[in-house]
């Protein structure tokens, strides 16, 4: 109840217009589509191995390159998009994967499926800077948060739906066809997609305001890129580790030299300097790469010992993780409600609530009797699943609404990107904790109990690095209103509302 005693309305919900569904639509779609391809494909890597004889070097590179190459496509996409217009570069993305999914199914030859794979999420990448930017441009307020809560959530969905659909298209051909018709299905689904994209996208508005690529920051952004990503693609020695982060140390500071020097001669800067300055953008991203990592690791880690420890089958253990999808989905849908009502706390509570969730797990995993293991497993997905879906798109809105109109796909891109390097530091460090565990005796419960208590751990930093956005975007809007002529905002100190810009 207000300070007069009046009782506050309720959030009245803003409904999409024809015109904005139909770019929602397209963009959903194409993530979906280029998403969903990497958890199915993990279903598929036992039959991919024994039909291609492929080594485990080879492996590595399908799986990983994946990611690699689409980490890469990110930044110099986002700029892309925001110099030149955003339709046509997802538009030429989408019929690069679509295009060279088809030649995965074909592939005989290892290699000729690893080229493939680099094309594959290069395309990807390329299509997925794009949408954050679109939904950017064509949306505002709260449409703009429901837009981007959308877009988050069908990434969370693809991942989860992934395994299942391997599963059932597994069992349904066979694994000598199965793998191939894994890659098949990208086909109808990014033609149908491309022609939606074509009619619907909105005209390329490049931006008068931001004329130059900065090649320079391009190709730096590029070399730190690789330097982080790949020791996780193609894990070195210690040598190696330690020459990557060297190079990786020595790239960073001659990016951050040459945007200063840029900046100084009149140019745009590849990485906006209103990105740079803020805390609130550097946290909330900091935040996502938390919760990107530990989830994406939980849920592998969760995979294998469902598989190697409990002896279930693969479309068993999808189907214990099979919840968090459902959930995920569903909370996501009132999680506008949610953050008009508590702010930026819902991003705060549901991170939360995911760490305890993946303590939960390693406690239940470690001592619960083994019938119902995989039932109070599949409840604390159902649990995990609702905490992420209440923040992760919310946290997203808070993130973006730091950026500036011209940067919108850079900054996108770099959330993404950022997210990327956290999923594949976090799966490569956690899977490796899960079997060092296994493998030192204490067996499959205490080797997950251990892996949870590590995704746990790191899921409470997320919670640490939003309170601290909360707090320091609450300076942020008071000076705001002091300068505004407003005074002070009285309620909450710590509120952050959906940002309508």
């Amino acid at each position: 109840m207000s300070a007069t005693g009046a009782i506050p309305a309720p959030p009245v919900k803003e409904r999409f217009d024809a015109a904005g569904r139909r770019v929602l639509l397209v963009c959903v779609a194409g993530g979906f589509t280029t998403l969903i391809d990497q958890s199915v494909l993990n279903t598929a890597i036992p039959a991919l191995r024994e039909s291609l004889h492929a080594q485990p070097a080879h492996l590595q590179w399908i799986v990983a390159g994946y990611s690699l190459a689409f980490g890469l496509a990110l930044i110099p996409g986002g700029r892309l998009g925001d110099v030149r217009g955003r339709k046509w570069f997802f538009v030429g993305g989408l019929a690069l994967f679509t295009v060279v999914s088809l030649l995965s199914a074909t592939a005989t030859d290892p290699w000729v499926l690893v080229a493939a794979r680099l094309l594959q999420g290069a395309g990807a990448g390329l299509v997925n800077s794009q949408m954050i930017g679109t939904l950017q441009d064509v949306f505002q307020g709260q449409l703009r948060a429901r837009a981007l809560g959308m877009y988050a959530v069908t990434a969370g969905l693809a991942f989860a739906l992934g395994p299942p659909i391997g599963g059932v298209v597994l069992a349904a051909v066979g694994p000598e066809q199965g793998w191939r018709l894994t890659f098949l299905l990208n086909v109808p689904f990014g033609l149908a997609t491309l022609l939606l994209a074509v009619r619907h996208l909105p005209r390329p508005r490049p931006s008068a305001r931001h004329a130059d690529l900065d090649l320079v920051g391009l190709l730096l952004v590029a070399a730190l890129t690789l330097a982080l990503m790949l020791p996780f693609v193609q894990p070195p020695g210690w040598a190696g580790w330690l020459g990557f982060a060297a190079a990786a140390a020595a790239l960073l500071g001659a990016l951050t030299r040459w945007q200063h020097r840029y900046a100084r001669s009149g140019g745009h800067p590849l990485i906006h300097p209103a990105l740079t300055r803020s805390a609130p953008y550097a946290l909330g991203t900091a935040v996502a790469m938390a919760q990107f990592g530990s989830s994406l690791a939980a849920g592998l880690v969760l995979t294998m010992f469902l598989q190697d420890g409990l002896g279930l089958s693969p479309m068993g253990a999808a189907l214990v993780a099979l919840p968090s999808a459902v959930a995920m989905g569903f909370a996501s849908a009132f999680a506008w409600r949610v953050v008009q009502r508590f702010g930026r706390r819902t991003v705060t509570a549901g991170m939360a609530g995911s760490a305890l969730v993946m303590l939960a797990g390693g406690l239940v995993a470690r001592w619960a009797p083994t019938g119902p293991l995989p039932w109070l497993l599949a409840l604390l997905q159902l649990l995990g699943g609702a905490s992420v879906g209440l923040m992760a798109a919310s946290n997203q809105a808070f993130v973006l609404r730091h950026a500036p109109a011209e940067a919108a796909g850079v900054s996108g891109a770099i959330l993404q990107m950022a997210q990327r390097i956290a999923a594949a530091v976090s799966v490569s460090a956690l899977s490796g904790v899960y079997l060092r565990a296994t493998g030192g005796g204490g067996g499959h419960r205490a080797a997950y109990a251990w892996a949870s208590g590590v995704c746990a751990a790191l899921a409470a930093l997320a919670v640490v690095a939003s309170v601290l956005a909360g707090r320091v975007s609450a300076r942020e809007a008071a000076r705001e209103a002091v300068a505004a002529g407003e005074g002070a905002p009285g309620g909450d100190p710590v509120r952050e509302t959906t940002p309508a810009r």
